[in-house]
């Protein structure tokens, strides 16, 4: 039972459609296939503007999204309050563009008074993008992106990057709304469909971009997919069994319905959150900031309770990463996850929990989960 931010959970008819014989990629039927995915892309970005379809991982989306519209030593801003945050700036990094970090402690979201006082000291536009992990699942955290984004938008020059590769599918992102330039995401979170497909929503302002950008790209040349897209195709051989998953993926989530969707993590975040609490647990990140997608909690005994919900329960939570290794372990609820799940996972929780010697009224955890999906 994975209750961890990605690999998700895969519903019994995305398995099925999995399962079924591959057909020619350059068929008719195929391209039939990608039309329909490439309108529902668009539909649950919030977007009439492209969402390309890469195959690549999360990662790959977000090397994507910058490259293809950066140039060498273009100064760009990239918040950094967990490892993903670090990842991207790493990225900028190493494909020569001037890095600035605007850095937080892991477990606290971004001040968003910082990307203002250096967006408005930058009188001579040297700043060409703003780079944002939406939410950081690394410490739970989700980051302030609306507010973020209208000081990028003050700025006139500067597009937004946006990793939103747990958050989309999980969290209201209009995207036309917001006016994001860049929205990166990947198809084992929030789209229930196994690893491998990458999705990149660009905005007529980044295709302004795109057109004087000058890092080196050919297989993540995103030109070359928007080119495709128009076509009902593709520009190389894509997973077409993991796009016969995501038609389907797709399909179940029209049917719930984006309202519904969000909704639903909501309440499954509220919930985790109040069990927590009510077991006595610290939780890593703020109420007031919580990822949809998954919930830290701060415990010297995070490997052990991974261990014994792995073993004896046959439930995946996952753990700390870098320094955070062995002092927070982190509840899933993001994709294919239910109220049964939540409930589940709270209360062999619980048996852990006593199991270790924690002393707690009975059933708390439970009683707390089942008041917040009430």
């Amino acid at each position: 039972m994975l209750m961890i931010p990605g690999p998700t959970p895969v519903p019994e008819k995305v398995l099925h459609s999995l399962a079924k014989h591959p057909i020619g990629h350059r068929s008719g039927d195929f391209s039939k296939i990608i039309a329909e995915i490439n309108q529902n892309l668009k539909w649950l970005h919030q977007t009439k503007g492209d969402v390309l379809s890469l195959n690549v991982s999360g990662t790959g989306a977000m090397e994507a999204g910058m490259i293809n519209f950066l140039s060498p030593d273009d100064r760009v801003l990239v918040g950094v309050n967990g490892k993903f945050g670090d990842r991207w700036a790493k990225i900028c990094d190493v494909f020569g563009l001037k890095t600035e970090r605007i850095t937080a402690d892991w477990g606290k979201p971004l001040d968003t008074e910082e990307f203002r006082t250096k967006l408005e000291a930058d009188t001579n536009k040297e700043i060409k993008a703003v780079v944002i992990t939406h939410s950081e699942t690394s410490a739970g955290v989700l980051n302030d992106l609306v507010t973020i984004n209208k000081h990028v938008k003050a700025h006139g020059e500067a597009l937004i990057i946006v990793d939103a590769v747990t958050s989309l599918g999980a969290y209201n992102i209009p995207i036309d709304d917001w006016g994001l330039d860049v929205v990166a995401s990947g198809s084992q979170k929030g789209y229930m469909i196994p690893p491998g497909l990458g999705f990149v929503s660009v905005s007529e302002k980044a295709w302004k971009a795109y057109a004087t950008a000058k890092i080196p790209r050919f297989y993540m040349n995103l030109g070359k997919y928007k080119k495709a897209n128009a076509e009902d195709s593709s520009p190389f051989t894509p997973p077409i069994n993991l796009m016969y998953g995501l038609q389907t993926a797709l399909q179940m989530m029209q049917r719930e319905g984006l309202e519904n969707i969000f909704a639903r993590h909501l309440r499954l975040t509220q919930a985790t959150r109040a069990a927590a609490k009510a077991l006595g647990l610290g939780l890593f990140a703020p109420d007031d900031a919580a990822s949809t997608a998954i919930t830290a909690i701060s415990s010297d005994d995070s490997e052990k309770i991974r261990s014994i919900m792995s073993k004896k329960y046959d439930i995946a939570l996952a753990g700390g990463q870098d320094h955070l290794k062995g002092k927070i372990f982190r509840i899933g609820h993001l994709g294919f996850v239910s109220d049964r799940d939540i409930l589940t996972a709270i209360s062999c929780l619980e048996a852990t929990l006593i199991e270790l010697g924690y002393n707690f009224d009975a059933k708390a955890g439970v009683k707390a989960a089942a008041a917040a999906l009430s």
